[in-house]
């Protein structure tokens, strides 16, 4: 599963113990992720603040878009199906999800599309964002507040697909039941665990 031998959850104690409980009451299973995290709960804690804070103060669409965007340049598949999945669910569909995930930003609608745009651009070279990319974001609708959210988004994204990703992490066994296109399009990078 990781690199990292995670803490078992018969063994967990403490704060691990309680990260554990709150995955099996929500989904039934311990998540991959969370167990990546087990050795310092304070820091899965800190993460699910932060990112609590972030997608909690913007448009839910917007921050799975960034996200998204984000996880494909970090080639981060857990990430990529966790909010894959939501898009697809909640937002765009498979179709258009699918096309997302090979880059196809046409299938999008233009703010989506420059949404997806800036927030590859965040992630791979934050020193070549130039006040026209903000400049382009405005004209589409967006205030400079909303502008800060998509790069708080995919900055924060960098940070929990890399430690993921450096540690092994594959994304759970549940993801195997998504839709086999959308499946395949969302694995961007390592496999997702057997299981």
């Amino acid at each position: 599963m990781a690199f990292i031998e995670p803490i078992p959850e018969e063994d967990a104690e403490g704060a691990t113990a309680e990260m554990y409980a709150a995955d099996l009451d929500e989904d039934g299973y311990v998540a991959n992720s969370t167990k990546a995290f087990g050795q310092r709960p304070a820091v899965f804690a800190a993460w699910r603040q932060l990112g609590g804070t972030i997608g909690g103060s913007m448009d839910r669409r917007r921050y799975e878009l960034a996200t998204v965007a984000a996880a494909r340049v970090l080639r981060s598949s857990y990430c990529s199906l966790a909010h894959g999945k939501v898009l697809a669910e909640q937002f765009l569909g498979a179709e258009r999800t699918i096309a997302l995930a090979a880059g196809a930003v046409d299938a999008l609608d233009p703010l989506d599309a420059e949404i997806v745009r800036f927030a590859t651009l965040v992630t791979r070279e934050p020193a070549s964002v130039t006040a026209s990319d903000m400049e382009r974001l405005r004209a589409l609708g967006l205030s400079d507040e909303e502008i800060l959210d998509v790069v708080l988004a995919a900055a924060a994204r960098c940070f929990f697909s890399t430690v993921l990703e450096a540690l092994g992490v594959q994304a759970d066994p549940a993801y195997r039941a998504l839709d086999p296109a959308l499946r395949a399009a969302l694995t961007v990078g390592r496999p997702i665990q057997e299981g």
